[in-house]
């Protein structure tokens, strides 16, 4: 078992290498030869499932499988979120554009806000009921450009992935608060499992290449195995402002990396609308940082 202390300018850079880590799905999916869809979605879990299955018990100790027989229903909840973030992230970049779901991701702080309202009372800051607004209106910007070009319903299946990010974070602060312990990284490992479950009936017939598999191996490894541990590891040292602030680099290296290595450019649209919710959330954030300091 692994004993990984960090200063805080360590978690600091090392955060950014997690959100580096994580922003190569949208250029190495670009450069799959016969995978689509769900057997896309299927080899990445498969090879995140079989990767934390070295990763957890390294950092963790043999104890960590003991966690999975808990009776903790939020402990399964969580697994059936990180299964609807693997599965609907995958499917809606092929569907549209990487910087659409890139962006639609970002939303996941002030979905986080609203979903905590709704169901454990927390209270919305005025400047978090301003920030969900702008970042609306930046969301609304970009639908109005592809309703019509087909890649609204990609943008859609995005929408999934904040939405179960908010119920999963949610439910894990709920349990938390009533004194139970949910750990969420074996709790991504059943994630990782029912996505394989959920998306290998609808893979076939399977049709990824050599070439394809390895892609998705390195995915389902160095984009969400080991970023996901990483994470975990950063947030022991990180307040909850940095962790959203650092990760929302994501969006930034994503966008640039398929530029860069797959030629797909952001539309004017989208940049204006990504701007748009990208500064409402950095806004609220440093807000939020400032008044717990």
């Amino acid at each position: 078992m692994l004993d990984i202390r960090l200063r805080h300018g360590q978690a600091v850079w090392l955060m950014l290498l997690v959100t580096m880590m994580w922003s190569i799905a949208g250029v190495v999916t670009r450069h799959l030869e016969f995978a689509r869809s769900f057997e896309i979605t299927f080899w990445r879990s498969f090879f995140t499932m079989v990767s934390l299955a070295v990763l957890l018990p390294l950092f963790q100790g043999a104890a960590v499988w003991r966690k999975f027989a808990t009776r903790s229903v939020s402990f399964w909840v969580s697994g059936v979120c990180w299964c609807v973030m693997f599965t609907a992230f995958m499917v809606a970049l092929t569907l549209t554009a990487v910087a659409n779901v890139l962006v639609t991701l970002a939303l996941g702080p002030l979905m986080t806000a609203i979903v905590a309202r709704i169901f454990i009372g927390h209270r919305i800051a005025l400047r978090t009921g301003v920030a969900i607004a702008a970042a609306g209106g930046g969301i609304a910007w970009m639908y109005a450009g592809q309703v019509g070009g087909g890649q609204w319903a990609g943008t859609l299946v995005a929408l999934c992935v904040p939405l179960a990010g908010a119920i999963n974070w949610t439910v894990t602060q709920r349990a938390h608060a009533r004194g139970v312990d949910v750990d969420l990284v074996p709790a991504v490992m059943v994630g990782a499992v029912l996505s394989c479950l959920l998306t290998l009936p609808l893979a076939f017939p399977l049709r990824a290449s050599a070439h394809d598999i390895g892609l998705l191996a390195v995915l389902g490894l160095f984009q969400l195995a080991i970023p996901c541990v990483l994470s975990v590891i950063c947030a022991r040292v990180l307040k909850a402002p940095e962790v959203s602030l650092l990760a929302l680099l994501e969006v930034i290296f994503g966008i640039f990396l398929v530029w860069l290595g797959a030629g797909e450019a952001p539309e004017a649209r989208v940049l204006i609308g990504g701007t748009v919710v990208i500064s409402a959330l950095v806004i609220n954030e440093l807000l939020a940082w400032r008044e717990r300091s």
